[in-house]
């Protein structure tokens, strides 16, 4: 007889202890929330038409700071991968380092870059462009601090594969453009997806950055996240239902992200 060979993984059973944990802290804050929820008017909170602005704001914006990160993002990710120069590993730590900083950080380096009298802003208000405290200065703050989520992953994927495939389609006469066509990006498709949905959920959820350089104008500059911030003080109902709202449709996202990246 053939013998069976299980793939089941045992882990020490310690484990469980530290992970349970970290679940639970997760899960507290977010089961406290449920507690505080008045359910008999969460549709009326959560469908006001202040409510609706902020939310539609955030999903555009959200969604055009998600295309610039995969636009920007992705050439990003393979030059720090497949290139070799020098100051590359100083060049991954600058590009990595929205994680770290603190969001407000993030929103006065860029006034200090797009404002009026910012090291691009004073140009760009001579030719009568002004991007602070605009709809398009709220996609520049989430691109900034969302960007570094699909590099991280997809660079991580194409350091994984290595280049074995892209070097056997070089030999077969493949032109660099073709094969990263047909060969490297379909390979890293899924970490492609997983980093753009991290980009968007990071852009969807961005308040520091943006009510430093983008301000809160409703309808223009004041997405969900503001809103449940002014909501806080005025109506801590309405604040909790926004919270709420922003969670689901947040959770929404990253598993519509897992799922077409498993499918992939």
């Amino acid at each position: 007889m053939t013998p069976k060979f299980s793939h089941r993984l045992d882990l020490p059973r310690w484990l469980f202890v530290p992970a349970v944990v970290g679940a639970l802290f997760i899960l507290l804050p977010l089961a406290a929330m449920l507690t505080r929820t008045d359910w008999r008017q969460l549709p009326a909170l959560i469908t006001s038409p202040a409510s609706m602005t902020a939310l539609w704001l955030s999903l555009r914006t959200s969604a055009l700071a998600t295309v610039l990160c995969i636009l920007f993002g992705v050439p990003m990710a393979l030059v720090l991968a497949r290139a070799q120069f020098r100051g590359r590993n100083v060049l991954r730590s600058m590009v990595l380092l929205p994680l770290v900083l603190p969001p407000v950080v993030a929103g006065i380096a860029l006034l200090y870059t797009f404002g009026r009298r910012g090291l691009l802003g004073h140009t760009l208000e001579v030719m009568g462009v002004q991007i602070a405290f605009s709809t398009a200065a709220v996609v520049i703050a989430q691109t900034f601090v969302a960007i570094p989520f699909l590099v991280i992953s997809l660079e991580g994927a194409l350091t994984t594969l290595g280049h074995r495939y892209e070097s056997v389609a070089a030999t077969l006469g493949a032109s660099p453009t073709t094969t990263l066509r047909r060969v490297t990006l379909p390979m890293v498709l899924p970490a492609l997806v997983s980093g753009a949905v991290l980009s968007f959920a990071r852009a969807l959820g961005e308040f520091g950055a943006t009510i430093t350089f983008a301000g809160s104008l409703q309808g223009t500059t004041r997405t969900l996240p503001l809103e449940i911030y002014l909501q806080r003080e005025a109506d801590p109902d309405a604040a909790v239902a926004l919270s709420l709202l922003l969670v689901v449709v947040a959770a929404l996202v990253i598993g519509f992200g897992r799922r077409t990246a498993t499918i992939r």
